[in-house]
């Protein structure tokens, strides 16, 4: 059976329309969001909440402590497992989410390789600026920097280290047959809905989250690299820098929205929707997709 899958840019709304798709289909949800894995981060990562968790299961969210680095292929093959259980009980599983990583190790498992860490190339790194790394990752995997920022230093590190280290290449998995739909909105007006997010994020609390997070984890949580978190670190040393810090969070979350844009077109086939006109259409396209063999 073909598998249905959800996505699109940060702030398009997947998570509300895949429950009320769920709830057409009798389906269950399959987060694919690499933020909404860590228990306790809520606001910055804008994961569902309790009574929508109620409204449908919802699956592969508040699996691991912020101390704990979790890989694409980690994820993957959990969600094998559980998408495999949610046949078996004559439901309709949903993979939701906007992480390409992860949505490309579930489909396309051939890219999967593990490397193991590589001390000595790590020391070597870690003596270079930042552009010196950046400039490094892009002429040993482009496709790696078109994903990550150039801040987000340990991340540069490791897929600097993947890229040159010697891969082990995991078990083979049999293909996935799919369905994906993105909801798209015009660029201005996507980017409002993100401004307007992180707004609520700081009503919310998020300063008092990120606070309680760093106090119980360390800022060297894996967690706190995420889009929303380090952004705001300063202002927590510094609450005169909230204003500026919340500013450079859109702008870091209107970039994100940008990439993951670049990386669906070019990387996975999606049937893109448009997230301003009725559901009504998604909901037929997709009982058409899920019926497909």
């Amino acid at each position: 059976m073909t598998l249905l899958i959800i996505t699109g840019p940060t702030a398009s709304g997947k998570s509300t329309f895949a429950i009320r798709l769920a709830q057409q289909l009798n389906g269950e949800i399959v987060s694919a969001d690499s933020m909404q894995i860590y228990r306790e981060c809520n606001i910055a990562t804008a994961k569902p909440t309790a009574q929508e968790q109620q409204l449908i299961p919802h699956h592969l969210i508040d699996i691991i402590d912020p101390t704990v680095r979790f890989s694409a292929a980690m994820w993957a093959e959990m969600a094998r497992e559980v998408i495999a259980q949610i046949h078996q009980r004559g439901k309709t599983p949903i993979v939701v989410g906007g992480t390409g990583f992860y949505l490309r190790a579930l489909l396309q498992p051939e890219t999967l390789a593990q490397v193991s860490p590589n001390a000595a190339l790590r020391a070597e790194l870690e003596q270079l600026d930042n552009h010196a790394l950046w400039e490094k990752l892009i002429q040993v995997d482009a496709e790696a920097a078109g994903r990550l920022q150039p801040q987000n230093t340990k991340r540069v590190i490791r897929a600097i280290e993947v890229a040159l280290g010697e891969k082990v290449l995991l078990p083979e998995m049999p293909e996935i047959s799919y369905k994906a739909y993105g909801l798209e909105w015009p660029r201005d007006v996507l980017y409002g809905r993100i401004n307007a997010r992180v707004d609520e994020m700081m009503v919310q609390g998020l300063m008092d989250e990120l606070r309680y997070l760093t106090e119980k984890y360390g800022r060297d949580a894996p967690a706190l690299d995420g889009i929303g978190y380090k952004e705001m670190l300063p202002a927590l040393d510094d609450p005169e820098l909230l204003e500026t810090q919340t500013e450079k969070l859109k702008q870091a979350t209107r970039r994100y929205a940008k990439r993951q844009m670049t990386w669906f077109r070019h990387q996975l086939d999606v049937e893109w929707l448009d997230a301003e006109k009725s559901t009504f259409k998604a909901v037929i396209l997709a009982k058409a997709g899920i019926q497909e063999t």
